[in-house]
C-alpha cells in the first residue's frame, strides 16, 4: 500500500510514451510491463518527483482538471497504490 503521508517518486527506469491525444503508455523495459494512462494519470505521473505528496497531487488534479469527481482522493490513492505494486513508483526512506 502507498504510504499516504510520503511523497511518491517515479521510477526513473520507466519510459513514458505520450500520444497525440494526451494519453500515454508507461513502459517498464526490464519486465515488458505496460500501463495505459489517461490525461489525468499523465499529469500525476509528471509530478511524482518526491516533492508532491498525495494531498498536493489531489490539489493539482482539482486545479487543472474539469469535472473532478468527489472521490478524487480515493482515485489518486488507488492510482498511486497500483503504480507502487507494479514497481513504477517508490518512496524515499
Amino acid at each position: 500500500m502507498a504510504k499516504q503521508t510520503k511523497s511518491p517518486i517515479a521510477n526513473p527506469m520507466m519510459v513514458l510514451r505520450e500520444e497525440f491525444d494526451d494519453w500515454a503508455i508507461l513502459f517498464n523495459p526490464d519486465t515488458g510491463d505496460a500501463f495505459g494512462m489517461n490525461p489525468v494519470s499523465v499529469l500525476i505521473w509528471k509530478n511524482l518527483d518526491g516533492k508532491h505528496g498525495p494531498n498536493e497531487l489531489i490539489k493539482l488534479v482539482k486545479d487543472n482538471c474539469t469535472d473532478v469527481p468527489t472521490e478524487v482522493n480515493t482515485h489518486v490513492a488507488d492510482f498511486l497504490n497500483e503504480l507502487e505494486e507494479k514497481g513504477f513508483v517508490g518512496y524515499e526512506n
